[in-house]
């Protein structure tokens, strides 16, 4: 008789990227952000879709489960749906969601199979759980985790806390599955206009998430304050953290922080424009300043030769890329969803390790753990009739050398392949690609399908053996969440991926971990001599990326896309579909209006 496998489901609940993962027997078999499924970025709310998407993947039910492991910083679970029964908060529940939350099976339960967890205690072991090393230390930075009164796990230093502390920053030591606590910061309770004292709150990623909100309108454009950070002029702007004596201290904003901007005004031509692109400047290089500071402390106080990283923090690719170069270990891992989406691994590796006392045996090489839809049923979807007026389907016999031979002509691809990443980065199977080698590639690209400000770049992927010949260092880059410099003699070369500063935001892949991508990479390199591709995610500015073939196609379609490469088909648009373009263009940006709940306008509008 075959063995029932040992499943692990783990859920970040609730608030923003709510997302799972499901383990059997200790690997992933997949993981899903709720965004890829409503197409609403950074979704929140109930759960349902993503474990409901899990479950079918894998062909089981929820009472197949053994073990769920959750967690939501804002409360935990149990207390946040007992005061969603009387509280009505539409982002963490809207009305749909109520009535499909009363017969789910794991909404308001508690029992031994559903545990819930703390934030930072999550975000350590998606770290380190499967990650290539046996022993090292972790660094957890992000914006907010856990009240100080919902961390019940021992060792979490929360005696003598304020219970309204909140997690800012935690390190770890770890050998094998276990794991200790070396050091916590915790953002105390601050003033703020009724529930915004998050952006008030003293910590390293709060303070980063209130310069986004600042510059960009929202606190989730961190990533973009990253982006315009070399285009500011060195020191122009105050210290936005001060280091004293290893502690972080926060000068206090004044009436000279009068410039956010307003959303009516054209951000690129605004004004303000400079002062903004010197605070970015301050604030990315505070940032490193104070995690190199955290990164020599772990390495001078353990030894440890690894260094692991999570928390929303982690994914700024230009304090790693320094980390890896300056902080003095031999391994740098940063696991590939470090913000919240990847409290779901977490949540599943603590089930799985600590709960049920298996031993680590699985490592992360890649990211693709996403539902697989198989080319039948991609064809199947190509053939609806209600595509048939706008797309071409032709099957390849080789879609690699057809795609890198399209490429070299200038071709703007959607290249959707396998299983979908798990993660904010597409990498190689929901991808937009292009040559890299003419330097209006890049705003091509912009104009015609991602329409994001001009001053942020796109990413190379390249041939991982030929890496070091193209970018500094030796390391490896899976997961695009380290930034290199490009060397001189290739910056004429591939200057469509090369950032104001001379850097890029690397990927590099191997035959094992994508058999696919990296043959089309080999045969663009057979045609040019570039192993080199223009890689950025498969989407539109404010959509997330492609889940379904479906998605692919009607994002091929609403854009600029010339080529869609779905499996082995070789999609392109008739010239009925360029008369119809401007009604399709309409109905999508209908569509996403709705999605984001902005259509029907109110009365207010």
């Amino acid at each position: 008789m075959t063995k029932k496998p040992t499943y692990v489901l783990g859920i970040n609940a609730y608030d923003h990227d709510v997302s799972a993962c499901l383990l059997r027997d200790g690997k992933i078999a997949v993981a899903i952000e709720k965004e890829r499924i409503t197409r609403r970025k950074h979704a929140s709310g109930f759960y349902e879709e993503v474990v409901d998407y899990c479950c079918e993947a894998e062909g089981i039910r929820v009472q197949d489960i053994d073990l769920v492991v959750r967690n939501c910083y804002v409360l935990t679970v149990e207390d946040l749906e007992t005061r969603l029964l009387y509280e009505n908060i539409p982002e963490f529940m809207d009305p749909e969601e109520r009535k499909l939350a009363k017969d789910h099976p794991l909404h308001l339960k508690s029992s031994d199979k559903i545990v819930t967890i703390s934030h930072h205690v999550a975000h350590a072991y998606s770290a380190f759980a499967a990650c290539p090393f046996d022993e090292g230390v972790v660094m957890i930075v992000d914006g907010v985790g856990s009240y100080a009164t919902d961390v019940h796990e021992p060792g979490q230093m929360t005696e003598g806390v304020n219970p309204l502390a909140r997690e800012s920053e935690s390190y770890y030591r770890f050998k094998g599955k276990e794991i200790e606590t070396l050091k916590k910061v915790w953002l105390q309770p601050t003033r703020g206009f009724l529930s915004d004292e998050f952006y008030f709150m003293p910590g390293l990623g709060a303070m980063y998430s209130k310069v986004s909100s600042y510059i960009f309108g929202d606190w989730n454009k961190c990533g973009e304050v990253m982006g315009l950070a070399p285009y500011g002029r060195p020191n122009a702007f105050p210290p936005l953290i001060n280091i004293v004596d290893g502690e972080l201290q926060f000068p206090e904003w004044d009436r000279s922080f009068n410039r956010p901007w307003n959303m009516d005004e054209d951000w690129e031509k605004s004004p303000n424009l400079q002062h903004w692109q010197d605070m970015a400047w301050r604030m990315q290089d505070d940032s490193e300043k104070v995690l190199m500071m955290r990164a020599k402390w772990l390495r001078e106080t353990t030894g440890a030769r690894n260094l692991c990283i999570a928390g929303g923090v982690g994914l700024n690719c230009v304090a790693n890329g320094k980390l890896v170069r300056d902080a003095g270990f031999e391994n740098v891992w940063v696991q590939p969803a470090a913000g919240d989406n990847g409290i779901a691994i977490g949540c599943a590796y603590y089930g799985y390790l600590k709960l049920l006392g298996h031993e680590r045996n699985h490592v992360i090489n890649d990211a693709y753990f996403g539902m697989d839809y198989p080319a039948l049923a991609t064809r199947e979807d190509a053939a609806q009739t209600r595509y048939k007026l706008d797309i071409k389907v032709k099957h390849s016999d080789d879609i690699c050398a057809e795609t890198a031979k399209l490429l070299t002509e200038g071709k703007v691809f959607g290249w959707y392949q396998g299983r979908g990443e798990f993660g904010p980065r597409a990498l190689g199977n929901r991808s937009i690609l292009v040559d890299p080698r003419k330097p209006e590639m890049k705003d091509i690209v912009n104009k015609r399908v991602k329409h994001r400000q001009a001053f942020r770049p796109f990413a190379p992927i390249v041939i991982a053996e030929r890496a070091a010949e193209i970018f500094e260092g030796e390391e490896d880059s899976p997961f695009m969440l380290l930034a290199k410099r490009v060397l001189p003699e290739w910056l004429d070369r591939v200057p469509a991926i090369v950032h104001v500063d001379g850097t890029a935001r690397v990927q590099t892949i191997t035959q094992e971990q994508n058999p696919k991508t990296y043959r089309l990479l080999k045969e663009f390199e057979a045609l040019t001599g570039v192993p080199v591709l223009l890689n950025t995610s498969f989407n539109v500015k404010g959509e997330p990326i492609v889940e379904t073939p479906e998605d692919a196609i009607d994002c091929f379609l609403s854009t600029g896309f010339d080529y869609l490469a779905l499996h082995d088909m070789l999609i392109e648009k008739t010239s009925m579909h360029h008369a119809l373009a401007p009604a399709r263009r309409t109905f999508h940006e209908i569509q996403t209006m709705v999605r984001r709940g902005l259509y029907p306008p109110s009365d207010s509008d």
